[in-house]
């Protein structure tokens, strides 16, 4: 701009909102270093909505996601990036009280992991949280000087409900991995009872270590479905030197039945030794599913997959599907990875519900879809948002086929979205804030005092 040129006020927010946008890029907990170099986003758009403060008073430490347990409508988790899991209390009355569910900053014979995307990730209450009194968390950690990502389960307190006991912890899985970023890491109990869990291809860019293409190789680029009660029917997983082991050799979860690469022999065109598959793989294909959840009423299971260099997506997850990457971006085939030179014969990918491009974003958190009463004209939509520029955007199921966006608000730093248990309402982590956040419109001036 030239010197003698007037900055009006709303040209200094816009430049003050590139300013933040860049900042939040290299903080993002899903975004890949090769993002932090892109150009830079789009500035503010117009919008009928805006998000305010739902706890106001109460301030968190890098939040990420924003959990309820079963049946619990007087209570919300929040998981903190740093290593904390901080509990709000008393939401049904006018003062809410945050206090400490558990702390995992020094986890027992490990170091905890924050850097870039790594850090405390995931929380999940099993549907019968209430007697069982079980929990399931997925973090990072160094052992040994490398790092690894991991699932464990805690239980309760038996001094106070309202507290996990650090001590009781159980890895169910600890996964070594070659890079800081795409981590995934998000956890949810799905209408089966059944515990489902994103992990990222490993990090880096490019799909540098090869994991997306392939069934066999680990806990990578998936979707994983598991059972943690290892009811009758279920299946023990093939070994992987990520699996705990009891006493007796056992893993502490096992493989749902249904679960569709159970005696898989080929995949992408090569054959394959079942024994080797992850038969706990429930879809493949994903960069970094950065947020899933359930829609109840549906069943369906939507995820927010952060792209590589020039698009996002937001999926609609089936058995046994494969959403693409890294053969493919989005919609688009991907030429510089190390399945650039052809896509398979067998190749059948799954569509994404929607794409956008990095004009319009750079680093997708997967949403919700609302099914709330406040915006009547919103009901039943997908709710999700853009961690760097901030757009947070509604789409509209068009009869099955397309999918219709709108962008509600914009507000950089969401990393993660939840419902409020009390009223249904969307509830937003700003991870940049330290607040959770919810929607409401924008005041006009007609209604203005």
């Amino acid at each position: 701009m030239h010197p003698s040129t007037f900055i009006s006020p709303r040209s200094l927010f816009l430049m003050a909102f590139c300013a933040t946008a860049a900042v939040l890029a290299a903080q993002s907990p899903a975004t890949s270093v090769a993002k932090k170099k892109e150009k830079p986003p789009i500035l503010f758009v117009p919008t009928a909505c805006e998000l305010i403060d739902a706890f106001p008073g109460l301030k968190f430490d890098q939040p990420l996601a924003i959990v309820t347990a079963p049946g619990d409508t007087s209570r919300l988790f929040i998981v903190e990036k740093t290593g904390r899991i901080q509990l709000i209390t008393a939401l049904d009355s006018d003062h809410p009280r945050k206090q400490l569910f558990l702390d995992l900053t020094h986890p027992a014979n490990a170091t905890l992991v924050t850097e870039g995307e790594c850090g405390l990730l995931g929380l999940a209450f099993p549907p019968d949280h209430a007697t069982s009194r079980r929990c399931f968390v997925y973090y990072s950690l160094k052992l040994e000087g490398a790092l690894h990502q991991r699932l464990s389960r805690f239980t309760l307190s038996t001094n106070d409900p309202s507290s996990a006991d650090l001590s009781t912890e159980q890895p169910l899985f600890t996964q070594k991995d070659p890079a800081s970023n795409h981590n995934g890491g998000d956890l949810h109990f799905g209408p089966d009872g059944c515990l489902y869990i994103t992990v990222g291809d490993g990090g880096a860019a490019d799909d540098k270590f090869d994991n997306a293409r392939y069934i066999n190789k680990g806990f990578h680029a998936a979707i994983l479905r598991i059972d943690v009660d290892k009811k009758p029917g279920s299946l023990p997983p093939n070994p992987h030197p990520a699996i705990a082991l009891d006493a007796s050799g056992y893993a502490f979860y096992a493989i749902p039945a249904g679960n569709p690469f159970i005696g898989a022999t080929t995949h992408h065109g090569e054959t394959l030794d079942p024994k080797t598959v992850r038969t706990e793989i429930w879809a493949t294909g994903l960069r970094n599913p950065w947020r899933i959840s359930f829609d109840l009423p549906t069943g369906r299971l939507f995820c927010g997959d952060v792209g590589q260099n020039l698009y996002e997506e937001i999926d609609i997850i089936t058995p046994g599907g494969d959403y693409g990457w890294s053969h493919r971006e989005a919609l688009h085939p991907f030429t510089t990875g190390p399945g650039k030179d052809k896509e398979p014969a067998d190749f059948q990918p799954i569509a994404p519900i929607f794409e956008y491009p990095h004009t319009v974003g750079l680093s997708v958190t997967g949403g919700v879809v609302y099914r709330g009463k406040r915006f009547p004209q919103h009901r039943e939509k997908y709710v999700f948002a853009d961690y760097v520029t901030g757009r947070v955007i509604a789409l509209k199921d068009e009869g099955g086929k397309t999918w219709s966006d709108e962008t509600l608000a914009q507000e950089p730093g969401i990393a993660g979205m939840g419902l409020d248990p009390r009223d249904g309402e969307v509830l937003f982590a700003n991870l940049a804030t330290g607040q959770i956040k919810t929607l409401k419109l924008k005041e006009t001036p007609n209604t203005r005092p």
